[in-house]
């Protein structure tokens, strides 16, 4: 008790206690300000990336696909484990509009839409038809005609200053020419001569906002039989290029996955005989986590740069702190004969500067913790007031696809930050503080004679 009650008063008396208290807390304050923000855009990130694909994906690289069982879907969706199955076809292609002299390459994707949206988050992503997916392809102002749905970016929806879309009261009349370039099940041209390439008018039904920039500014949505025949998927028998699974809410995605693995590998050893079987060895089972690694490596990637820059920052503050504690050991000589004298050991004499340590890191953590999570509370009325008087934003939302800047606060991430500056402040004063305990008590009171 009593190396606490000394460590409080070395505390509360050296002025140079408040310099390492601050540099704690201003450390503190950034990491828990930054890395909320960045954790938060990962995450919103990734969450996005799962509602596009599903939890669980069957596809292949090979444009051609892979040959459509309708008794492996039926297998699937028999599962007890699966809550929804959606088939899909993937192609690349041209559109224009009728009399225009551009043309742009998008991708498309063949779907059912109420299926699709029960294995993703497409029903969620529509603006017009949002949650109504049975009516996705229906143009309002020609429902008789054949619809598409097109990224909110493709689709020509302005964004704001703000981050949201202006979109008109009603969808605006839109005819798309698309064009594909058909391909039989050994990746040939399925059409020769001049009648090389399936073109087909679509009407604008709706625009789909996913929150990824690279989905909504190059695909167009087609209902499934119109992909089949865009692609030549549809003879000499019918192909898909991917299955999107949902697990049931109770099923963990890992054990998800190794199930359907398992169901995969059991139906190609029947399937052996088929004479496209190199397409289905082809198909590949993958987590949504897998499959969309190529998309979130980079700000995965990006998150670690950023913690290893405040572990560069983090050794700042024990340096401080060695700093600090380096003269204030030289400083308290005498306090320290004093108590050795009086039979105080080398471990007690210790404890009391690594306690004061402790106190500095406590305190330096709870100051920036709580200025942390104040400016958390705060960052998005502080931004709009920035950009509103001075035209400042930390990202521009014309860009960059963000809404609000994320600011979720975690329980634990606060308190994992602030045990690492505890733990910060006792590495800067360990040396300084075994430094102390080593002092001989005749040489410290000793007095010079003049």
């Amino acid at each position: 008790m009593f190396a606490w009650k000394l460590a409080v008063r070395y505390f509360r008396n050296r002025p140079s206690s408040w310099l390492a208290v601050a540099a704690v807390a201003l450390c503190t304050f950034i990491v828990v300000v930054v890395l909320t923000v960045m954790n938060g855009l990962a995450s919103d990130f990734k969450e996005k990336n799962h509602l596009a694909v599903g939890d669980c994906v069957l596809s292949t690289d090979s444009l051609v696909g892979f040959p459509d069982d309708p008794n492996w879907l039926t297998l699937l969706e028999s599962q007890s484990f699966i809550e929804a199955v959606s088939p899909a076809i993937l192609g690349v292609g041209l559109i224009t509009q009728p009399g225009a002299d551009w043309n742009i390459a998008v991708q498309f994707l063949g779907i059912d839409p109420v299926r699709h949206s029960a294995a993703t988050g497409f029903g969620r992503s529509l603006y017009y038809r949002k949650n109504q997916p049975h009516l996705a392809f229906v143009p309002s102002y020609a429902p008789h005609e054949p619809g598409c749905v097109a990224g909110i970016d493709l689709a020509g929806i302005s964004r704001t200053s703000q981050g949201t879309y202006a979109h008109p009261l009603q969808q605006m009349p839109i005819r798309l020419i698309l064009s594909s370039f058909p391909l039989t099940p050994r990746g040939a041209m399925a059409r020769g001569g001049t009648d090389l390439v399936n073109s087909k008018t679509y009407y604008l039904a709706d625009d789909s906002h996913t929150g990824i920039p690279q989905i909504d500014g190059s695909m167009i949505y087609l209902p499934l039989e119109e992909a089949r025949l865009l692609t030549g998927m549809d003879s000499p028998f019918p192909r898909i290029s991917s299955i999107h699974i949902r697990f049931k809410s109770s099923v963990g995605l890992q054990e998800g996955v190794e199930k359907v693995r398992k169901l995969w590998t059991e139906y190609l050893d029947s399937r052996r005989n088929h004479p496209y079987f190199n397409l289905l060895e082809a198909v590949r089972v993958q987590s949504w986590l897998e499959n969309r690694r190529s998309r979130i490596a980079a700000i995965e990637k990006e998150q670690t740069m950023l913690i290893l820059l405040f572990l560069m920052l983090g050794l700042i503050t024990v340096f401080i702190v060695f700093v600090i504690f380096y003269m204030l050991v030289g400083h308290k000589s005498k306090d320290i004969g004093i108590l050795k004298s009086v039979g105080m050991s080398k471990v007690r004499i210790a404890q009391v500067f690594l306690n004061f340590a402790a106190l500095i890191g406590l305190s330096g953590a709870l100051l920036g913790a709580a200025g942390g999570c104040l400016f958390l509370v705060y960052i998005n009325p502080i931004e709009n007031w920035l950009f509103e008087h001075f035209d400042f934003q930390l990202w521009d939302r014309t860009i960059y696809a963000i809404g609000q800047i994320p600011n979720q606060i975690q329980p634990g991430f606060l308190v994992s930050v602030g045990l690492a500056a505890i733990a910060a402040c006792l590495a800067g004063a360990l040396i300084p503080a075994v430094q102390a305990a080593q002092k001989e008590t005749v040489e410290v009171l000793r007095v010079s004679q003049v």
